[in-house]
């Protein structure tokens, strides 16, 4: 028999050292659930370890040697440029990851690795088969009906063989990555992963290529199309100036090549004619001005005939002058001299008349041309008027045909500058490192393999004993019972194997006797008047040990002097007069069919106070005899006699006579068998209790097996007095 030491309610499930002190270190309850779970499970975990550590070992040993050969590329973010010319794909991209991550998807894409296959020739190679364990045997089968499928079958099988053992691993904060090829042959290995850089930078180069030649293509066709838009446009242009009789003579354009200033040869002649009649204006009125002034003044100071005149006969008038002061009036010389003077005076006022005659003349002659160069100037001003007003349609055909001009030019420009950069370009890819024949296997690692089936060994047993405990739901540990009931723990009994149960509940120097002795303490403090006077024990199904607990709290109550009734409540299958060795000719069922006297009908035991009612006669219906109530009125009398009131119960699965009988007591001892019932059944018989408002005092664990529990409840000293126990 295990050794054992129980405890009430107050004392918490702990794993003690029987030579430690009390105050000895306490492992958590989780802890502590777990290593029982581990204690219950632990040979099967064992085993369960050691088998993947062998099927590591011996998968290591059969398993052929793989070498994997690496390369090293470096990828910029940044496209290298020979030129300044900005090429068709953006030099930078917004977000960093968003690159990489795209570079690294295009790593593993099909297309790379069908283009490494063909450069390769690895779809009828048979070294590349061996190097992965196959034979062409291997390969889908062609058929002579679809032969064109069956290759193409034959493609994807060899293309999925290379992804599946290329691997593109980038090096974390860094531009590089590396690209490595797994396979039984080492130069093949390499050869691949070599190929695979070479292939990619290959390609990135045909994709930058293909998407320049595809805008070029795009942009020859609307360079076409502008072209002659732009022939239509201009000769639009022409066609309206040439109905509208408007003449350009020169053109102004800015430097985003619209035009800014259109002259037309109207407008220059009226530009011309407008100056000429200002200056033929100007001088009719300064004709028109000298004609009416009358003054000769300014014509004799600019006339030269006139001034000679006057010059000359100043110089008359002062040689008369100097004859009248030395000759007399009619001296010849002197007359002489007055006729010059006469003479020189009539010339003066003929050439004065001659003068004020060409004033006339001018002054008509400048009204008249200006009377003619207003003409004109009306008239083409009346013809730019028509002219400014068809220039409004001569601008806008004008406006489109410098907007396709525009236009034609940016695309021409565009179109040159992206077929440099297609041509100049140059890869922002680098292979860093090429990739070299390895000289010893990546695989498989013994101790690598050991280690993964070590941690698979320990998932697996974990995972077993957790499924296990799930599908044993039974109750192993005190420590489970209030988290996992609700209810309070009376005290544990152990498990008794191979020998009389009677003896042991009745010999008080047993551990069951002490176990049952501690349950009957806790009880006391299940009340606030001690020990309930009447009490019954249920249980979820049969054979839990509920018959024997009752008896064992009866008696155990009944050593300390109370007067203990014990009655067998479980009429469908009693076992307490059997247990007992005692008669079931009459009692509870009578009772409860009507029987007044029910003092014949108790038994005396040979246990001192304790006395006993059997079940009495299988009644037919014994939820009929116990839904009256006539168990209450029986109960009530009995405790006027007795001290103390015990009910065997019968189980509460499937029937109803238990929560009849609860509502009879004062409350109810639950009692559940050591990895026995489900917790589910277990809880839902206590809902039905809870249904009746029975009053449930608390759970006594029974049966518990403690060398695989690995548990010890209660005090220190207990397992020194068990082994004490023994050895007597």
């Amino acid at each position: 028999m295990s050794n054992l030491i129980i405890g009430g309610p107050a004392m918490p499930a702990t794993s003690v050292n029987p030579a430690a002190p009390a105050s000895s270190f306490h492992l958590p309850p989780i802890l502590l659930q777990y290593y029982q779970t581990f204690m219950r499970w632990r040979w099967l975990m064992a085993g369960i370890i050691l088998a993947c550590l062998a099927l590591g070992f011996f998968a290591t040993l059969v398993t052929a040697p793989k070498y994997t050969a690496r390369a090293q590329l470096q990828i910029d973010r940044q496209q290298k440029q020979v030129t300044n010319v900005e090429g068709l794909e953006a030099q930078a991209s917004a977000q960093d990851l968003e690159f990489y991550a795209t570079q690294y998807a295009l790593l593993r894409a099909r297309p790379l690795a069908e283009r490494v296959a063909t450069e390769l020739r690895l779809y009828d190679s048979e070294r590349f088969l061996a190097a992965h364990g196959l034979t062409t045997a291997d390969l889908p089968e062609l058929t002579d009906g679809n032969a064109a499928q069956g290759r193409e079958l034959r493609r994807r099988f060899v293309v999925d063989l290379l992804l599946e053992n290329a691997a593109v691993t980038p090096v974390r904060g860094s531009k590089l990555v590396d690209i490595s090829y797994t396979s039984r042959d080492a130069a093949m290995s390499t050869e691949i992963a070599n190929k695979w850089a070479a292939a990619f930078i290959a390609s990135s180069m045909d994709r930058q290529f293909n998407s320049t030649a595809d805008a070029r293509a795009f942009l020859e066709d609307r360079l076409q199309v502008l072209r002659q838009r732009l022939e239509d446009s201009e000769k639009a242009v022409v066609l309206y100036g040439s109905q509208s009789g408007i003449v350009n003579l020169d053109r102004s354009v800015g430097n985003d090549g619209a035009t800014v200033v259109n002259r037309t040869l109207t407008s220059v002649q009226l530009e011309q004619l407008a100056l000429a009649l200002n200056e033929t204006t100007a001088k009719r009125i300064d004709a028109q001005a000298r004609l009416n002034s009358g003054d000769s003044t300014v014509e004799a100071v600019t006339s030269p005939t006139l001034a000679q005149l006057r010059q000359q006969r100043a110089l008359a008038s002062a040689q008369l002058a100097k004859l009248n002061v030395q000759f007399e009036p009619e001296y010849p010389a002197v007359r002489e001299a007055s006729d010059q003077i006469r003479a020189l005076d009539a010339a003066i006022r003929a050439e004065t008349a001659r003068i004020g005659a060409a004033r006339s003349s001018e002054y008509r002659e400048a009204l008249k041309r200006e009377q003619a160069l207003s003409g004109q100037v009306a008239a083409l001003r009346t013809e730019l008027d028509r002219q400014n007003r068809a220039n409004i349609q001569y601008t806008n055909l004008q406006r489109e045909a410098d907007t396709n001009r525009e236009l034609y030019n940016s695309l021409l420009q565009r179109y040159k500058e992206i077929g440099v950069a297609g041509t100049v370009g140059v890869s922002n890819i680098a292979i860093v490192e090429p990739a070299i024949a390895p000289d010893r296997p990546s695989s498989p690692n013994l101790v690598t393999n050991l280690a993964l089936a070590l941690l698979m060994g320990l998932v697996l047993a974990g995972f077993a004993a957790f499924v296990l405990e799930q599908i044993d739901e039974g109750i192993r540990d005190p420590a489970q019972v209030e988290p996992t009931l609700g209810l309070p723990l009376l005290g544990v009994t152990p498990s008794v194997e191979n020998e009389n149960v009677l003896e042991q509940i009745t010999d008080p120097k047993s551990l069951l006797f002490d176990a049952y002795f501690s349950v009957r303490s806790s009880l006391a403090f299940a009340t606030n008047h001690g020990l309930p006077r009447s009490l019954a024990l249920v249980s979820t199904r049969p054979a839990e040990g509920k018959s024997s607990t009752s008896f064992a709290l009866a008696s155990v109550i009944a050593r300390t002097g109370k007067r203990v009734l014990l009655i067998d409540a479980d009429m469908r299958s009693p076992s307490i007069h059997g247990m007992l060795g005692l008669e079931n000719t009459g009692g509870l069922s009578n009772v409860l069919a009507g029987e007044r006297e029910w003092g014949r009908l108790v038994q005396a035991s040979p246990y001192g106070n304790l006395s006993v009612m059997s079940a009495g006669p299988a009644p037919p219906s014994a939820a009929e005899l116990l839904s009256g109530e006539r168990l209450g009125e029986f109960i009530a009398s009995a405790l006027e006699q007795y001290d103390h009131v015990v009910v065997d119960g019968p189980p509460l699965l499937g029937m109803t006579d238990a929560q009849l009988i609860a509502r009879a007591v004062e409350g109810v001892v639950y009692v559940v068998q050591s990895a026995g019932a489900s917790v589910r059944a277990v809880r839902a018989s206590i809902d039905r209790l809870n249904l009746v408002n029975a009053h449930v005092f608390g759970v006594i664990l029974t049966k518990l097996k403690l060398k695989s529990n690995a548990y010890t409840y209660g005090y220190g000293y207990g397992q020194q007095y068990g082994d004490t126990a023994e050895a007597g």
